[in-house]
């Protein structure tokens, strides 16, 4: 009897085992390997870190033309950097040429079978194996009789999830399916995905981060800690899967719009990771979800027995950016120059910060900021469709002036300034803020934060919203403040009296801190507003016609563009690939949506808007010498779209 630890075993990015030995088991054996799988950090069976050949399989590779001496002499030690740079290792669990009808040998160390092939949540199929899978796997009896098929098991789980009258019991229900059935859960949202997106993502998950010390069941993603400060390069290393692509980071200082929830903020970075994987097809075993726990200074999290981070104030200051900068280090160390790590929901003085300290260093992206913005400019294009114009001939004002609003307006000045060949200063003159302490002007530069400074443009304070409205008098309103109902009638009505059509955006998260509900907004405008939120809305109707809102959902952006860094083997986000990124989400919005009030495509048809932001994204990279991965395609969204994984069962030998 011999042992493989599985992070010894490399050159394949999928399993962790020499591809030659792998490729030549797949060739010439037909039976399965007996597997006793053993339990690792994650407490989970049948992981790949760790598994056990007893002597049945010894004599099955011995048979079969293979002596111990080949297979050990295809260990290799581990190299100080796991990296792999092909292309194949952003997209589908298999190779790029595999098909569903292909069949693929489901290695985890060695081949999975029996119980442990149930519990592998990425290759486990429930009743969909075959007769033949269940002969061929030592399935029988471990499963009753029937054989079903993926699209019976769709139909099934959406039949049950619509039963749950909570949406956090439908989220609930979602996560326990992803952790023991992969691709069933990838295939339910790509499927349902208008539909599911409010369940697995906002504004469902910010409930379930409140409420994550009490629906905590097993990991979804690293927790590092200050216990870990000097050890976190270690640390990385416990997670099962080498070649990690996307990493999606939260502090958990700012999660939505609900504040300081601590370590409970892994629910943001698993949602994002999984609509990596369903919208833009990223394989889901290159995405790592991670949160940085420097403690909370939430009281009610602190006193909750059930709280599952660390029980201290936050750290700040220097503590605070050395374990952040280990962090970093240890992700390029262990994963290479390409890999993209995306910061979220931290709050304004950090996210910043680190967004300008690495940028220049690490292939970084803030959704928040940067992914926000873009989402939005694309909202605005496609509303001078209704409301005539270009960006250069319209006001903007903004309420909240934080890590939203102030990406969101740098955007657009970069666009207009792009399109009137204007200095970048100028442009932001079109563009005012108005944070908790009035409009943003230059007699309070003294006070402001680094990031407000720009926004300071000549005028006498005003200290509320309605009064700069009346004073600006924008074309343009956008809210990004947090706070709840600060939309109110009179704003609305004053946006209305000098604009025929008044853009009103309202972006808060979840639906409860919207600054104005898509119903407010269409009855005190009297039907006449062009309407977006940041979470959904139900149709409305108004004197007999009913109003569509469309929803500025960073989910539009984000997995496009991280898709389009990876295929391009980018190694910097530039401010040009989110414009193109705006671009091609504008150039989706047809005159359909537009006649329905719509200024965003339909999320139906996800995938495909993906694969052309993530053509538009590479093909900037190209043209701006940050790609790496050479020569580049004939055919950038062809090729995209063939990179995307695919929730559909493999046929198993």
């Amino acid at each position: 009897m011999f042992s493989f630890n599985g992070s010894a075993l490399l050159n394949n990015s999928l399993y962790g085992v020499s591809s030659s030995w792998a490729h030549s088991t797949h060739r010439r054996i037909a039976a399965p390997l007996v597997v006793v799988n053993s339990v690792n950090t994650n407490g989970r069976l049948g992981d790949r870190t760790s598994s056990v050949l007893v002597e049945k399989g010894v004599k099955d590779v011995q048979e079969n033309g293979i002596s111990l001496s080949s297979v050990a002499s295809n260990i290799e030690k581990e190299p100080e950097s796991s990296v792999v740079c092909d292309v194949e290792h952003i997209c589908d669990e298999e190779s790029d040429t595999d098909t569903e009808d292909q069949y693929i040998t489901p290695w985890t160390v060695t081949v999975a079978s029996g119980y442990p092939l149930l519990r592998d949540p990425q290759y486990n199929k429930g009743l969909a194996f075959s007769e033949k899978e269940r002969d061929a796997h030592f399935l029988r009896g471990l499963l009753p009789p029937a054989v079903i098929s993926q699209e019976v098991q769709v139909k099934k789980m959406m039949t049950n999830i619509r039963q749950y009258q909570l949406p956090i019991q439908k989220y609930m229900a979602m996560m326990d399916l992803q952790e023991r059935n992969q691709k069933l859960f990838y295939k339910l949202l790509i499927d349902n995905v208008e539909e599911l997106l409010p369940v697995v993502y906002t504004p469902t998950v910010g409930e379930a981060c409140q409420k994550y010390g009490c629906i905590f069941r097993q990991p979804q993603g690293l927790f590092i800690s200050l216990k870990e400060k000097g050890r976190i390069r270690e640390i990385l290393r416990n997670w099962p899967e080498r070649n990690i692509r996307v990493i999606c980071v939260t502090d958990g200082e700012r999660i939505l719009g609900l504040g300081d929830l601590g370590s409970q903020g892994m629910g943001i970075p698993v949602g994002k990771l999984s609509l990596y994987t369903a919208l833009g097809g990223i394989r889901p075993s290159a995405c790592l979800p991670v949160t940085i726990d420097v403690g909370t200074n939430n009281e009610q999290l602190l006193n909750d027995e059930f709280y599952i981070g660390l029980r201290r104030r936050r750290a700040t200051g220097q503590e605070y950016a050395e374990l952040l900068h280990e962090f970093m280090m240890a992700v390029k160390m262990n994963y290479g120059e390409k890999v993209l790590i995306q910061f979220e929901d931290f709050a304004n003085h950090n996210a910043f910060e680190l967004l300008a300290k690495y940028g220049n260093t690490h292939l970084v992206f803030n959704d928040d900021i940067q992914g926000t913005a873009s989402v939005v400019l694309a909202g605005l294009v496609a509303s001078l469709n209704l409301v005539g114009g270009t960006l250069a001939d319209h006001t903007f004002l903004f309420l909240g002036a934080g890590e939203a609003g102030t990406g969101i307006a740098e955007l657009i000045a970069l666009e207009i300034a792009k399109q009137t060949d204007v200095p970048l200063e100028e442009a932001r003159k079109k563009i005012w803020l108005v944070d908790t302490k009035g409009l943003i002007v230059r007699s309070r530069m003294e006070s402001l934060q680094h990031f407000k400074k720009p926004w300071a443009h000549e005028h006498e304070p005003v200290r509320d919203l309605l009064n700069a409205v009346n004073v600006i008098k924008p074309t343009i309103l956008i809210g990004s403040s947090g706070a709840a109902r600060t939309f109110t009638k009179e704003v609305v009505e004053a946006m209305a009296s000098f604009n025929e059509k008044p853009v009103i955006f309202a972006l808060s998260n979840p639906t409860s801190q919207s600054e104005c509900t898509a119903e407010e907004a269409y009855t005190w405008s009297e039907g006449r507003a062009i309407f977006a939120s940041g979470s959904p809305f139900a149709p409305v109707e108004y004197n007999g016609k009913v109003y569509a809102s469309g929803q500025a959902n960073n989910a539009y952006i984000f997995p496009g563009l991280g898709l389009g860094l990876l295929i391009s083997g980018a190694v910097r986000v530039h401010d040009d690939m989110l414009l193109a990124a705006s671009e091609a989400l504008a150039d989706q919005v047809n005159q359909e949506n537009l006649d329905k009030g719509l200024l965003y495509p339909p999320f139906s048809n996800i995938r495909k808007i993906s694969a052309q932001i993530a053509a538009r994204v590479a093909a900037k990279a190209y043209e701006l010498g940050l790609a790496m991965n050479l020569p580049p395609p004939e055919d950038l969204v062809a090729y995209a779209e063939r990179c995307m994984y695919s929730p559909r069962y493999h046929n198993y030998r």
